[in-house]
């Protein structure tokens, strides 16, 4: 892919591996495929110097020009990409996300992988995002994050490592940050969501051996079953 390293080659040979990603999935039987997407304008995220309306749409559309082609080949074989919602991407927040979709009008190829520990530290509600996007939401991805933002931490990490109790926010261990995780199954289950569940295990404070079988059994506590009936049939009888 890197080649000579001329930036536009990269892009071309890049996408055309994303093409054999979706013939690769179909092949193996698989449905969806997780990934990014890249941004030309996240590195206008901070608006300045001042970037002009026309620059940012200019950034969505050279999105869909270099996606609507890997997405053509995705519908040919059968499969979906999710794209997961990440500063540095094209979609990082509620309303990247609802620019992102529209400039793919909204095709049924491209769909989102949840992954709350990135709405935590932006200070958005992950739960009402499942339920606004949630004829997208096509893979979830249950990984944690705590804010630490004291009047000297940053939200934006001031370039400090993982683990570093000078950053504002960092990953952990699912079930010891911010992510309400009983408020997000339960609304996955409000919208049907039957896809799988992976568990994205990052926390620089603790061994994964011990973190990673730890937030599987948190996070099935929620998984819990539905009833067979709702509590208040027993007064139609």
């Amino acid at each position: 892919v890197w080649g000579d390293g001329d930036p536009e080659g990269v892009r071309q040979r890049a996408a055309e591996r994303m093409k054999d990603t979706a013939r690769a999935a179909s092949a193996f039987g698989v449905d969806t495929v997780i990934g990014f997407t890249g941004s030309a304008i996240w590195h206008l995220v901070a608006m300045f110097p001042p970037a002009p309306e026309a620059m940012i749409e200019r950034g969505y559309q050279d999105f869909a020009d270099r996606w609507n082609p890997i997405l053509d080949v995705f519908d040919a074989e059968g499969v979906r990409f999710a794209h997961e919602v990440h500063p540095s991407e094209i979609a990082y927040d509620y309303w990247t996300t609802a620019r992102a979709l529209e400039a793919v009008g909204r095709r049924p190829a491209f769909g989102l992988n949840f992954d709350p520990s990135h709405f935590v530290w932006q200070d958005l509600d992950p739960v009402g995002f499942l339920w606004d996007f949630r004829d997208r939401i096509y893979h979830v991805d249950c990984k944690e994050a705590r804010k630490r933002l004291d009047g000297r931490n940053g939200r934006l990490g001031s370039h400090l490592p993982w683990g570093d109790p000078r950053r504002g926010w960092d990953f952990v261990s699912a079930g010891h940050g911010d992510v309400p995780w009983e408020d997000v199954f339960r609304m996955l289950r409000s919208i049907d969501y039957e896809g799988p569940v992976s568990v994205e295990w990052e926390d620089a404070g603790m061994d994964r051996l011990q973190g990673a079988p730890e937030a599987l059994t948190r996070l099935k506590a929620f998984d819990f079953e539905p009833p067979s009936a709702s509590f208040d049939a027993a007064f139609n009888s």
